[in-house]
């Protein structure tokens, strides 16, 4: 079984939308929340500033651990190209407030854009079921 520890952050701003990414590593496409899997040794929190600063070009302070979602994918249900084995997905979420940067696009990586949406219209993309889980743990509205 292969494991994957990841850190992502659910990212707010005045107006009541949030950030996305769209995530475009796997046989789908779809928007997800800014974030990946940690580095051999790296902090999660760390891990998440530095995915949300290359998916988004924004720089976070990290805020409150929303929680931990585990999740066995199994094999056959995997979207990454060659998986053979089951995945434990092990997702660590924080909120995360921007304190500076600018929005841009990652380029040969895992996200291919991010942008910003009303909780509405982040509830009609097609995206990762992470999303709705984050969003529940966020205790963000229901449109």
């Amino acid at each position: 079984m292969d494991m994957r520890v990841a850190a992502y952050a659910v990212i707010t701003d005045a107006d009541d939308r949030v950030l996305l990414a769209h995530w475009i590593d796997g046989r789908r496409a779809a928007w997800t929340l800014p974030g990946g899997g940690l580095e051999p040794g790296e902090d999660p929190v760390q891990a998440v500033r530095r995915e949300v600063r290359e998916e988004t070009g924004f720089r976070v302070v990290v805020g409150d651990l929303l929680g931990i979602h585990s999740r066995v994918i199994p094999a056959e249900s995997r979207l990454a190209e060659g998986a053979t084995d089951p995945l434990h997905a092990l997702r660590i979420v924080y909120r995360a407030r921007i304190v500076g940067g600018r929005l841009r696009f990652e380029t040969d990586g895992s996200t291919d854009r991010a942008a910003w949406f009303t909780l509405a219209a982040a509830r009609k993309v097609r995206r990762v079921q992470l999303v709705d889980i984050a969003f529940r743990m966020a205790d963000l509205p229901r449109p």
